[in-house]
């Protein structure tokens, strides 16, 4: 599959926002975290507040997304151009939506999240479960369940 493709395939799992990334954007210093419980924390605020800054600021330049379907983002940049798109007002993003954490338990520098997210724009909750895997301050990687195509929109 050519990186397009991929790119267009993985924004469909999460919206399909990423698709309509604008052009890349610089991406910010990374900033490390004192503790693994501190990158979940901010990685959680930095997405329900659609902080691109501060979510890329988490990202090293080897970060893995595993994404429904097998689908996987590689690289810095690719979770950049996935942020950018989720980060728009809707109908093209899903800024505003607020995940909350139900329940989470840590294993080593790995954080397993369910969640619950909410929106004005929703129609009902959406659950979902991530593995956020932290490594020297930052986000290493992270598998999730979230896929756009289950939202339920109010009309």
């Amino acid at each position: 599959m050519k990186l397009n493709q991929c790119i267009i395939a993985a924004s469909a799992a999460l919206a399909t926002v990423a698709a309509f990334a604008a052009d890349p954007q610089t991406l910010p210093a990374l900033k490390k975290q004192p503790t693994a419980k501190k990158v979940l924390d901010e990685h959680l605020d930095a997405l329900n507040k659609c902080d691109w800054n501060r979510l890329m600021a988490q990202y090293p330049k080897d970060v893995e997304f595993h994404l429904p379907d097998g689908q996987v983002l590689k690289g810095r940049q690719k979770v950049a151009d996935l942020f950018t798109g989720f980060c728009k007002d809707r109908p093209n993003g899903l800024k505003g939506l607020q995940f909350t954490v139900e329940s989470s338990f840590q294993v080593g520098n790995t954080f397993n999240v369910l969640w619950r997210a909410e929106a004005p724009f929703l129609a009902e909750p959406y659950k979902g479960s991530d593995a956020y895997v932290t490594r020297d301050g930052l986000m290493a990687a992270q598998v999730t369940t979230f896929d756009g195509s289950k939202l339920k929109f109010k009309p």
